[in-house]
């Protein structure tokens, strides 16, 4: 597959954006860049002490630089932090550098994978005050249309391996490949 623009994965947090974005970029033999982990090397600290320290804001205009950067360049997979779809001009940057795919899960999936994740009750802050199922929920159904608003197509991602979604993906791009 000769393709020059990135890939971008969105969806909420615990849908396997990082996990399949790594396998995905395997397959295509290009990099793997996971948003939200180079947003807490530039900052220095947690997304969570982003959002302590400076608020969500100052989050949301880092977020916005770095996938602003990761649209220019080489083929890469880019693992997008689950609200990077909030803002109009992120999610227009997106769909102009290249395909961008969503990746959904049930909200007993995504509850039961972030529970089993050690990493996100230090990295990532609850985005409203009921945290949990309730969270996922609200937070879904705020994020759902615009997900869809910015995908060029959905990977449902219940009852499957990594590697079958990743498959599902790079069967999917190949015939948008250039």
């Amino acid at each position: 597959m000769s393709n020059a623009h990135p890939i971008f994965l969105i969806g909420y947090r615990g849908t396997g954006k990082t996990t399949v974005g790594r396998l995905v970029a395997e397959r295509l033999g290009c990099k793997s860049i996971d948003a939200d982990d180079e947003i807490e090397r530039r900052a220095g600290k947690s997304i969570a002490a982003i959002f302590a320290d400076d608020g969500e804001a100052a989050f949301r205009d880092l977020e916005a630089a770095v996938v602003a950067e990761l649209c220019r360049g080489a083929q890469r997979v880019v693992a997008a932090g689950g609200g990077a779809v909030l803002r109009a001009a992120t999610r227009d940057a997106m769909r102009a550098a290249g395909p961008v795919v969503w990746l959904t899960a049930g909200v007993d999936t995504i509850a039961a994978r972030l529970a089993d994740d050690a990493t996100t009750g230090n990295r990532r802050p609850n985005l409203t005050a009921a945290g949990g199922q309730a969270e996922i929920e609200a937070i879904l159904t705020e994020r759902a249309p615009i997900y869809r608003a910015c995908a060029t197509f959905v990977v449902d991602t219940e009852g499957k391996s990594p590697a079958e979604v990743a498959d599902e993906v790079v069967a999917q791009l190949s015939p948008r490949s250039g």
